[in-house]
């Protein structure tokens, strides 16, 4: 690893490690295509020479005169092979979610100066069109599917001359780790978007400090990747991939994953908590189809898997219980999710105790990670090894970087993987990075001297008109453990008490009252009938009697439709907008309140 500096120093490795050995595929037909090590460093450089007759360059290397290219796209071979070619000109990757709405889309294409632009498919070519020609510096666009009156990316595929490999070269000679490789744009909850700009060295480090949480797996292996490459979290990690040798295999889409993760048989792939929800409300509505016997020893393995706990010793009933549901249920879990996998890899949000419980007991390890884009991204991350893992917490802090606690209990960290700052914002930069330590802006506490545990996002805390804080993460992470409510956010800023907003979890409550002999009329709105009222009422009340008086959940108000990306209720990576769900509900809330 000494001679890993920049990124792209990565695929160098992997070239003289494993040069014909398949390093990315992807689905075309019925049928995974392989690309080589080999394969995608010409490639990559057939795409680094066009970049330069197009005029694209790292420049004087200052981040303000380095070009900038843009991606829109899912993952797949092209986004990695985009990244590295624009990396060994010197230039600056923008990478874009395909999920935010275009007026964002135009913001960032603008602040970047974005000169060249590739997107995936139709959809958001389409999308794009609405917006483009409010981009004057946008010169180019590339597709990668085939898209009519679009440029396709294999027009950039042209030979290179031995003259443009030696410009290449020297290229790649000047570029030091602290050079600017890419800004990211996070949604946030409130605002315009930021660019967070991250050196190699900022991603670099990481990925190094990250590696021996990684032992796990080798170059003989395969990982899923279908989380945005977009989200520094998947990124970094498929450099760890990258470094470690590993065969990355990415997903169809996200309606594809169970089917895909069958074929691949990963052993590691990374996901946010919801998916993690989504993965098990499929092997529970599984179970719940199952009647007699076969429905009591399901009932019975998912109890047993609650009771599990990691640091302290197993009686030996405890652990024949275990092998037992093993063998009849819990390796049936695991092949829903390929039969191989050893670590899902997890961060982004809080996860459910319940789910690591549940997945930890079926021998799937959930490693929850902590990090922010700002820190490119991981703080802290439990560990495969199960002393180094605490259900609860975001795990240890990873080599070379510091963390203190202000004290208001903010998180505070120090160490190479603090971004340089914010494109074009360094009143924004002076916000959060002062002396060299970057305020998280999250709420947390050390937990056995060892572990990281978060208890909230600083800024989202609220005062009541009783004059008592409520912090609403724990209420809600705890609440949503309801098999009946699907999304949830806590209220009440000012007000005199505690109140909620519910997404109810639809076909779970009309399931429950099929099995009472009591179902639900179709024309029936849940979201106002008496009866679900009740339940959700009854749900609250079990788990409010674990918060103190003030934080209990008092009245509700349920929401139609289920909070999503699209619909502007979500962050790309899936946290809740609160200001615009209350722009959005606030009438529900008036309601509560009245």
């Amino acid at each position: 690893m000494d001679h890993i500096h920049r990124l792209f120093d990565l695929l160098e490795k992997y070239v003289n490690n494993h040069p014909n050995k398949g390093m990315l595929y992807s689905k075309e037909g019925s049928q995974w295509k392989s690309y080589t090590a080999v394969e995608c460093k010409e490639l990559v450089y057939k795409m680094a020479a066009s970049f330069l007759r197009l005029g694209i360059s790292g420049n004087d290397l200052t981040s303000e005169s380095q070009g900038k290219i843009a991606i829109i796209s899912n993952n797949r071979p092209e986004w990695i092979l985009s990244d590295f070619a624009t990396q060994i000109t010197g230039a600056v990757l923008v990478p874009i979610y395909p999920s935010i709405t275009h007026a964002e889309w135009e913001y960032i294409l603008n602040e970047a100066q974005v000169s060249i632009l590739f997107v995936s498919d139709k959809s958001i070519y389409k999308k794009l069109s609405l917006i483009k020609d409010n981009v004057p510096s946008l010169k180019h666009i590339y597709s990668f599917d085939q898209i009519e009156g679009v440029a396709h990316w294999s027009e950039l595929l042209l030979d290179v001359t031995v003259s443009e490999i030696d410009t290449i070269e020297k290229i790649k000679g000047t570029l030091k780790p602290e050079h600017l490789a890419t800004i990211i744009y996070t949604s946030g909850t409130t605002g315009n978007p930021k660019g967070v700009m991250l050196s190699h060295n900022n991603i670099i480090s990481n990925v190094k400090s990250c590696m021996e949480c990684f032992n796990f797996c080798g170059s003989d292996e395969s990982a899923l990747s279908f989380l945005p490459l977009n989200h520094i979290f998947e990124r970094t990690v498929m450099y760890i991939y990258i470094c470690k040798g590993i065969a990355v295999y990415f997903a169809e889409g996200m309606e594809m994953i169970g089917p895909n993760l069958r074929e691949v048989k990963p052993v590691v792939f990374t996901t946010v908590p919801r998916l993690l929800e989504k993965v098990f409300e499929k092997i529970d509505a599984t179970g719940r189809e199952l009647t007699g016997f076969k429905r009591s020893i399901f009932d019975w393995s998912v109890q047993l898997a609650m009771k599990y706990e990691i640091g302290t010793p197993k009686s030996l009933p405890y652990k024949m219980q275990l092998a037992l549901a093993d063998f009849l249920v819990y390796k049936k879990w695991r092949n829903a999710v390929g039969g191989k996998i050893k670590a899902i890899v997890t961060g982004s949000a809080a996860c459910q105790v319940k789910l690591l419980r549940l997945f930890t007991a079926a021998k799937i390890i959930v490693m929850e990670g902590y990090g922010l884009t700002e820190t490119s991204p991981v703080i802290s991350v439990n560990r495969f090894q199960e002393e180094n893992r605490r259900f609860g917490t975001v795990g240890t802090i990873i080599k070379d970087v510091e963390v203190q606690l202000a004290e208001d209990g903010e998180i505070v960290c120090k160490g190479p993987n603090i971004m340089m700052g914010y494109y074009k914002h360094p009143e924004l930069t002076a916000e959060v990075i002062k002396d060299g330590w970057f305020y998280t802006g999250d709420i947390g506490q050390i937990v056995d001297n060892k572990f990281l545990k978060i208890t909230d996002r600083k800024k989202e805390i609220f005062k009541i008109s009783g004059g008592k804080y409520i912090a609403p993460l724990p209420i809600e992470n705890k609440m949503k453990e309801s098999s009946f409510i699907e999304q949830i956010m806590v209220v009440g800023s000012n007000e005199k008490f505690a109140g909620a907003l519910i997404v109810p979890a639809k076909e779970k409550i009309k399931d429950y009252f099929l099995k009472l002999g009591v179902p639900l009329d179709s024309s029936v709105d849940i979201t106002t009938d008496k009866d679900v009222q009740k339940l959700i009422r009854k749900e609250l009340d079990r788990y409010n009697i674990q918060f103190a008086p003030h934080e209990q959940v008092k009245k509700f108000q349920m929401v139609n439709a289920e909070w999503t990306i699209d619909t502007g209720e979500l962050t790309a990576t899936m946290k809740l907008k609160r200001r615009k769900i209350m722009e959005k509900f606030g009438h529900l809330v008036e309601k509560i309140y009245t």
